[in-house]
């Protein structure tokens, strides 16, 4: 293993040890056993580092559970799936969400890591979305993303906010899937009675109530 991977393995240690505020070049260099040269040459900054090691992070998070997932792409079987993957996983994963708030937070602070973290906002979306809908991240479109994704990506950092702040209190999936089911059916009946279904003010194209096991909504193919 090179430099490169080294620090990347030991920026990843950090993130889940200190979050992202309190990770300092000379905390990763000990963790690595690399040397702070070796930042700047193989990632430019220590920020655009860490920034590499959150993504990865959310990546090997999402391949814990993905392949396994339940039910038809878009269905609320699918929902279901996912949210207990996401349930099953959230004690390992609580210290990446609380890194990833720790730099909302800052407001002004962190500019260049807050800048690197919403330049990668895409690249979360898309496995979201190809997670939920069963749709390939290769065929999904930005369009996919600006919806789908942000839909998801907000769900997301609720579910996990709530379990951050009190995991007592917090959602359970099944809570959820039922709350998206009478969410959907409630949305169905008012497009049904003239209300417009989309934000755009377009019609829908079905109207009409969605049982419980029916599909939701996919991106486009």
């Amino acid at each position: 293993m090179g430099h490169r991977e080294d620090l990347l393995r030991g920026a990843k240690e950090c993130l889940v040890e200190k979050g992202f505020v309190r990770t300092t070049a000379r905390d990763v260099v000990k963790a690595s056993g690399a040397n702070l040269a070796s930042i700047g040459y193989h990632y430019g900054s220590k920020d655009a580092l860490l920034t590499q090691a959150f993504i990865e992070l959310i990546s090997d998070w999402g391949d814990a559970f993905t392949g396994g997932l339940a039910g038809e792409g878009g269905s609320l079987e699918r929902f279901r799936s996912v949210w207990e993957g996401v349930h099953a996983g959230h004690e390992e994963s609580g210290p990446i969400w609380s890194a990833s708030l720790e730099v909302a937070l800052t407001r002004d602070g962190l500019p260049e890591l807050r800048r690197l973290l919403a330049a990668s906002q895409d690249e979360g979306r898309r496995g979201l979305v190809s997670m939920f809908t069963g749709v390939p991240e290769g065929r999904l479109e930005e369009g996919d993303l600006r919806t789908l994704g942000t839909f998801y990506q907000a769900l997301l950092n609720g579910f996990m906010i709530q379990w951050l702040f009190d995991a007592g209190s917090a959602g359970t999936p099944a809570e959820l899937t039922e709350g998206m089911r009478r969410a959907a059916a409630l949305m169905a009946k008012g497009a049904g009675a003239g209300t417009p279904a989309s934000a755009d003010g377009k019609a829908p194209g079905t109207p009409g109530e969605v049982p419980d096991g029916a599909p939701v909504a996919g991106p486009a193919a």
